[in-house]
């Protein structure tokens, strides 16, 4: 018997050419497009098997699980977060598993975002093909002051290369990061608000729980300097709700560089971020890239392969297994 497992939500098929999803004749892999748009998704629910979710793009809950009648398992890309009510899927009967996660992909996104807003590089791309020459004046990173909020493994993968293109590091966060970076000999302010204050580019690097929920308020944004640049691949939620416009409409800080926004995805070309002059946006690609959706897929995969033959070692909701799964 074929299983049938679809992936929700890819925006434009990008795992279609994944070569790990097709080399187990045993299972279909079909995936669908913004579930809330595709006219495939109804079908590709109501049949699928299992589910791998891309990250946290797809939320579940009682109302998502009614059009998945003959659901078993969520694979989750990455670790399982928020996206996920378990009770509810214990409830229903169907089983989650998680992936594994790598920083590579969003450290070096949110370098580039760093230096391309810094040097105005997209503004001076644009400028020349409309027949400008040097239009722009942008600024270097050296001995200038790095911020990381948050520091994880993401946080100190970008904390080497700020010190490889000669800038200060600092680290605000938690008592965790706060004590990490202190014993690996890196500068922690002695307050938020000097942390803020003193910082020429701020990156976010935190995870999205509870505490953290909207912890960066328009009172920790408005200290930030003029010419300062306020970067976040992390999670958009993790800044309280239009303390980063109001600041940026205020003048400081004075730039921002974003991957991540309140409501995903974003289609509305007159989004209130994408019509100021000195935001720089991507639409959260922070991971979209080939050897992560390589890693994250494969790993999400193999875990719907040793489920269906039987393991169910990796369940992290037993109590949805009955008790001749278990």
């Amino acid at each position: 018997m074929t299983i049938q497992v679809c992936i929700p939500d890819d925006y434009h098929q990008a795992t279609a050419g994944l070569d790990c999803l097709q080399c187990h004749p045993q299972f279909t892999c079909t995936a669908v497009g913004d579930i809330s748009l595709d006219p495939d998704a109804e079908q590709a629910l109501a049949t699928a098997q299992a589910l791998i979710l891309i990250r946290e793009r797809t939320t579940i809950d009682e109302a998502f699980l009614q059009r998945t009648p003959q659901l078993k398992l969520i694979s989750q890309t990455g670790k399982v977060a928020r996206n996920i009510d378990i009770a509810a899927c214990s409830r229903a009967g169907v089983a989650i598993v998680e992936g594994v996660g790598s920083p590579v992909a969003p450290a070096e996104l949110t370098w580039l975002l760093i230096m391309a807003a810094r040097r105005k590089f997209v503004q001076a791309v644009n400028a020349m093909r409309a027949g400008h020459w040097q239009a722009e004046l942008g600024q270097g990173v050296s001995n200038q002051t790095l911020g990381i909020l948050g520091y994880g493994k993401i946080g100190k993968r970008i904390a080497a290369y700020a010190k490889a293109f000669g800038m200060r590091v600092q680290v605000w966060g938690s008592d965790r990061a706060r004590q990490e970076a202190q014993q690996e000999g890196v500068i922690v302010p002695a307050s938020r608000e000097v942390f803020f204050a003193s910082s020429d580019v701020i990156t976010v690097h935190q995870r999205l729980v509870a505490a953290t929920e909207g912890n960066i308020t328009r009172d920790d944004l408005v200290q930030m300097k003029p010419d300062a640049l306020f970067v976040n691949t992390s999670r958009a939620e993790l800044v309280a709700a239009d303390a980063l416009l109001s600041a940026l409409r205020q003048g400081r800080p004075g730039f921002a560089a974003l991957d991540v926004y309140e409501q995903e995805p974003v289609y509305d070309p007159a989004h209130p971020l994408l019509s100021l002059p000195n935001v720089l946006c991507t639409p959260h690609i922070g991971y979209v890239e080939k050897d992560s959706y390589s890693l994250y897929f494969g790993t999400a995969f193999e875990n719907v392969v040793r489920f269906f033959d039987g393991d169910r070692s990796h369940v992290i909701n037993p109590e949805s297994l009955t008790e001749h799964e278990k």
